[in-house]
């Protein structure tokens, strides 16, 4: 059977700050700038969960989007919509909320949920021109 990848795409709205409390204030601000606001500051987030797995024979699903969908509403969109990622979201207490950092946090949410496929990638989408990826423990070689 062919394996096949489906990505369901979302997005959600929330404010976070970069900061790190192990280093000083002008550490901090010279690292993440304008993101070390003490004010917060917000971004319009577009998630991407993609899934792979042989399609079922009988619906010819790797797995049901709309079941897929569910479940990353549940697992990540209903914590982080508008709300503060630094001091909302149990599931980020004492995380760095940077883009990077999420998704292997939101990756962490969704591995063993899914009734069907094998988790393959979470994308976060922070701005239109910056994005970062996780695919799990997956080994993949650098094209030099």
């Amino acid at each position: 059977m062919p394996i096949v990848h489906v990505t369901r795409r979302t997005h959600f709205n929330a404010a976070h700050r970069l900061h790190n409390p192990d280093k000083s204030d002008e550490w901090n601000r010279a690292t993440f700038g304008k993101c070390n606001s003490p004010n917060w500051h917000g971004h319009n987030y577009r998630l991407e969960v993609t899934v792979r797995g042989e399609p079922d024979p009988d619906t010819g699903y790797v797995i049901d989007l709309g079941e897929l969908a569910r479940i990353v509403e549940e697992r990540i969109v209903t914590p982080c919509d508008h709300s503060n990622l630094n001091l909302d979201v149990d599931f980020l207490e004492g995380v760095l909320p940077s883009s990077e950092n999420l998704v292997v946090a939101f990756w962490n949410r969704l591995q063993g949920h899914l009734p069907a496929g094998e988790l393959h990638c979470v994308k976060l989408y922070e701005t239109d021109r910056n994005a970062a990826e996780y695919f799990g423990d997956q080994v993949h070689e650098t094209v030099r």
